[in-house]
């Protein structure tokens, strides 16, 4: 079934294309070989992304009321826009993450992370146990996601608690009570942000220059908040846990004969946070010789996509570097590619290159825990220990 197991099934046999039905009976098409993940990603007129935002539990009447109540809409903007507004929308974000102004921020996160880095080692030293996803990787991405893009000063862990109720929102298997309850919290927090939206800054000021409707904007910063610092703070999380037990890789970035930039790549490749990502079928159509048809949905596996034996060369083990490895589809592809791949990249180097030292000689007290899900992995905590 869709959302259970993924991390345990990720390694088994599984067909090219297979149809999985999910926790409400709907039927989708799961697809697992790297080419054909890559070629729906390549095609957005074959498989459109519409359905990209789809809660994937139907949301009862009652926590729809909740939303309408706070005007929630998710017009298309980024990840589910299949409509002309895609190219200009998409350009405007991308200005605001360019990678020189991207880059800029890389002496300003450095210093920040290596402080951190310096009072967890304190603790470590002193035997206390230290969470590195609250106290180092958490909030890093929306720090410098804000400074990017000029959001409002708002409380951190309301962003936070925002974004993963959102995740669990629109992509985990519920029940109506916790919809109602995710419901009337990601409506307003969408309240502050229309808010922002009609008079702030930065990436919302240049969007409304450019003449998007209120809804727009708002959809553009909902998504930003969500895929532009939730998922790096997840995949932060994950490599750090990964790396506590890949101590050769340790070494060689000790030793300057492991690049952190190849630890990265290998990271996304086989711990990426996004695990799954779905297109629908807009024409009767064939994906690997199985017959499509229209409207069907299409979920991409792209963790699976990355351990595929044909791209790499070692698909199962760690080894920064090995042919294939950055041939990965953690970011997408095509015309709806993540467009702050640089940005997830120059963040995971820098907390790499810093944090990596911490994870020398430490127990794994608690690793992260990651709930059902279809797409995102939303580890809560990660606990280490310095015997």
């Amino acid at each position: 079934m869709l959302f259970r197991g993924w991390g345990e099934s990720v390694d088994e046999r599984w067909p090219d294309v297979a149809t999985v039905a999910d926790h409400v009976g709907v039927d989708h098409l799961v697809v697992t070989r790297h080419a054909l993940v890559r070629q729906v990603l390549a095609d957005p007129e074959t498989w459109r992304p519409d359905n990209a935002l789809d809660a994937v539990t139907p949301v009862p009447v009652a926590a729809l009321r909740v939303l309408a109540g706070h005007r929630f809409r998710l017009p298309p903007t980024l990840a589910n826009n299949s409509t002309p507004s895609h190219p200009a929308i998409r350009g405007i974000v991308a200005e605001a993450l360019h990678p020189t102004r991207v880059a800029a921020q890389q002496p300003w996160l450095t210093g920040l992370v290596r402080q951190r880095v310096t009072g967890l080692a304190g603790a470590l030293d002193a035997g206390e146990p230290v969470d590195l996803y609250a106290e180092l990787a958490a909030d890093l991405p929306l720090l410098v996601l804000a400074r990017l893009v000029e959001l409002p000063d708002a409380p951190v862990g309301a962003v936070k608690d925002f974004a993963r109720a959102a995740l669990e929102l629109f992509w985990a298997p519920l029940d109506a009570d916790r919809q109602l309850t995710l419901a009337a919290e990601v409506g307003r927090f969408h309240t502050v942000l229309r808010d922002f939206a009609a008079t702030g800054g930065g990436l919302a000021a240049a969007l409304r220059a450019d003449g998007h409707s209120p809804d727009v904007v708002v959809g553009a910063l909902f998504f930003l908040l969500v895929a532009g610092q939730e998922t790096t703070s997840q995949f932060l999380t994950l490599l750090l846990h990964r790396l506590t037990a890949e101590p050769e890789v340790r070494a060689g970035l000790r030793a300057g004969t492991v690049a952190v930039a190849d630890v990265v790549e290998e990271g996304l490749r086989l711990e990426p946070p996004i695990v799954t990502w779905r297109r629908v079928a807009a024409v009767d159509t064939t994906l690997g010789g199985t017959a499509v048809a229209a409207g069907t949905s299409v979920v991409l596996w792209l963790a699976r996509a990355g351990r595929d034996p044909e791209v790499v060369a070692a698909p199962d083990a760690f080894r920064p570097g090995q042919r294939g490895s950055r041939r990965h589809l953690a970011f997408g592809a095509g015309a709806h590619r993540c467009v702050g791949a640089q940005l997830a990249r120059m963040e995971a180097a820098v907390v790499v290159a810093e944090a990596a030292p911490l994870l020398d000689g430490v127990t794994v007290v608690r690793p992260p825990w990651c709930p059902d899900n279809l797409t995102f992995r939303m580890p809560d905590a990660f606990v280490v220990r310095r015997p």
